[in-house]
């Protein structure tokens, strides 16, 4: 965009875009997600049509989930690589691990499905510690926002082509096509990725802590400063209770009286809630304060989740819509909010460690919810899940405007 365009009222593109090395770290977004949206809800269906269980298609999100436990170790490898190389082989790793899924030929091998799923959300951490130090060094504070919410956008934009793509090639060519698709994905943001301006040295090392207080160190930064601790605390409470969600999706689409299969047309449909909501992110972040944003979206999910509880195929449509709008206003608040006020050094273990305390709950209850699914209908799962994503929300707004990071009362470095 030129300026003689802005002055004529063109549309400026998104501050972070001027960035260098912004766009082809985008690009890099853009390729690992159009095969992780393919995959991942690929897998979910064809366990449910290898076994025919919703048990068992319900525990494909708990193995995305159990890496968690492997989080803070990420991220303490994070903060001492090079993290330009480590996204690098993070990528070239994930082709071949991909490609072993191509063995499956029944539900005897689902063992080898479970495992898969679990190494490729391992390496989704791995690449979130990294990038979280790329985008802080990349972007300056008044450009995280929109950085994020770019990112946002495209990862919940691909919703609206991913799931159909992948949905498209699993009916005409089975799921072979679809892991062939992701893998190529992986090895095409490797290649980009290689490229980026920064990330190519080590962070710098603060002063040795001991072991322990290393691995911790992320934990404790976003628990000092009052307004990261409180939105930390929101976000395990409200996105904590969509695992709930994600065990009943199945159910409620048998109430629907539609195929498993649609979960790859309500997934886009998300998706374009997404996009809206990722264009909105940074200028209700800017303007709200990360707080408040961080509640607004809360509370789009809890609205959105409401419709599944009612066995309507429109209604879940919009419901997934307003979640879909809810989800990167949440995302890009607390990302905005954790990256601003932590320094360099712990930038891959704070990262990791929000990554815990969302995704840890949301597999344990996942967990839970499986069970519960046994004996308990599931609409009851999701009036709790709606309940608790309420309170998320509440919780948030107790969190005050967070100051520069020189004031945020970020750990020192001693």
């Amino acid at each position: 965009m030129t300026a003689a365009a802005e002055r004529r009222g063109g549309i400026r593109p998104p501050v972070a875009w001027s960035a260098p090395g912004f766009p082809r770290l985008a690009a890099g977004w853009v390729a690992t997600n159009l095969g992780d949206s393919a995959l991942f809800l690929m897998v979910a269906v064809w366990v449910k049509e290898l076994t025919g269980s919703d048990v068992a298609a319900g525990f494909v999100f708990v193995a995305l989930g159990l890496p968690a436990i492997l989080a803070p170790f990420i991220g303490m490898m994070a903060d001492r690589m090079p993290r330009r190389r480590l996204l690098v082989i993070n990528n070239v790793a994930l082709v071949p691990v991909v490609l072993s899924l191509l063995l499956v030929s029944g539900a005897g091998q689902l063992w080898l499905v479970y495992a898969v799923v679990f190494v490729y959300s391992a390496a989704g951490y791995v690449t979130a510690s990294a990038q979280s130090g790329i985008i802080r060094a990349m972007l300056r504070d008044e450009q995280l926002a929109s950085g994020n919410g770019v990112l946002s956008t495209i990862d919940n934009g691909l919703r609206l082509v991913s799931p159909l793509i992948g949905t498209a090639l699993y009916v005409w060519l089975g799921a072979p096509a679809v892991i062939v698709l992701t893998a190529a994905c992986f090895a095409a943001a490797a290649i980009i990725v290689a490229g980026l301006p920064v990330g190519a040295a080590a962070p710098e090392r603060e002063v040795q802590r001991g072991y322990f207080r290393e691995l911790v160190a992320g934990f404790e930064q976003l628990f000092a400063p009052q307004s990261l601790r409180v939105v930390t605390i929101a976000a395990a409470i409200g996105f904590g209770a969509t695992g709930l969600l994600n065990i009943v999706v199945f159910p409620a689409l048998d109430a629907m009286r539609v195929d498993p299969v649609a979960i790859g047309v309500l997934v886009p449909i998300q998706g374009a809630g997404a996009v809206l909501g990722g264009i909105l992110s940074a200028t209700i972040v800017t303007r709200w304060g990360e707080g408040r944003a961080a509640a607004l979206g809360l509370l789009l999910v809890a609205a959105g989740s409401v419709p599944f509880a009612f066995g309507s195929v429109v209604l879940g449509g919009a419901g997934m819509f307003v979640m879909g709008i809810g989800i990167p206003i949440t995302v890009v608040a607390f990302s905005t909010l954790r990256q601003r006020m932590t320094p360099d050094a712990l930038q891959g273990r704070t990262g990791a460690a929000a990554n815990v305390l969302v995704n840890l709950p949301q597999t344990l209850v996942s967990i839970i919810g499986a069970g519960l699914l046994i004996f308990v209908d599931y609409r009851v799962l999701i009036w709790v899940a709606v309940g608790a994503v309420v309170v998320g929300a509440a919780t948030a707004l107790r969190a005050r405007r967070a100051p520069a990071l020189a004031d945020a009362g970020a750990l020192p470095l001693e």
